[in-house]
């Protein structure tokens, strides 16, 4: 998985030491509202879309991009639907990190799902009634507040 520029830099000083970073993910659905997956390449598990936020980056210009670096699919963004925070982490390669998550929902406007990074083994549409396994609990949770029928932003009270 591509680690952004800015996080070697950090990590050339604090070593595997915890980062406290900003992320962005989407659950993308088509006019059928099936959900865009990606299998990841670290760790075999099916995921929605998420990236790591550069610095000085819009967060929902950051997401239109992953997206588009991902899967090769262009969104546009309907609304933010959850505010989060992840449970601390430890990537494969020794890292630590936690991450303030800002979900969006889109809807597909173009192009042909496909993996067009490194980052996915495969990617898909899948009914929410027939989500593939394993998948990322976060993605779970993200499904779950992005589809839930209020025009409301999810955030832990």
């Amino acid at each position: 998985m591509p680690v952004p520029e800015f996080i070697l830099d950090l990590r050339a000083h604090v070593g595997h030491a915890p980062l406290w970073l900003s992320g962005v993910s989407a659950v993308v659905v088509d006019e059928d509202e099936r959900i865009l997956l990606g299998r990841r390449a670290d760790n075999g598990n099916w995921a929605i879309v998420s990236g790591i936020l550069e610095p000085g980056e819009q967060p929902a210009a950051a997401i239109v991009r992953e997206i588009r670096e991902e899967t090769g699919v262009e969104v546009e963004l309907v609304r933010l639907s959850s505010v989060d925070v992840t449970a601390p982490l430890t990537h494969a390669n020794g890292d630590q990190a936690q991450y303030l998550d800002l979900c969006f929902l889109a809807r597909h406007v173009g192009g042909e799902p496909h993996p067009s990074d490194d980052e996915n083994l495969e990617v898909a549409w899948f009914s929410p009634d027939a989500l593939p396994s394993p998948l990322n609990d976060s993605s779970v949770g993200r499904i779950e507040k992005a589809l839930r029928g209020s025009r409301e932003t999810w955030f832990e009270r």
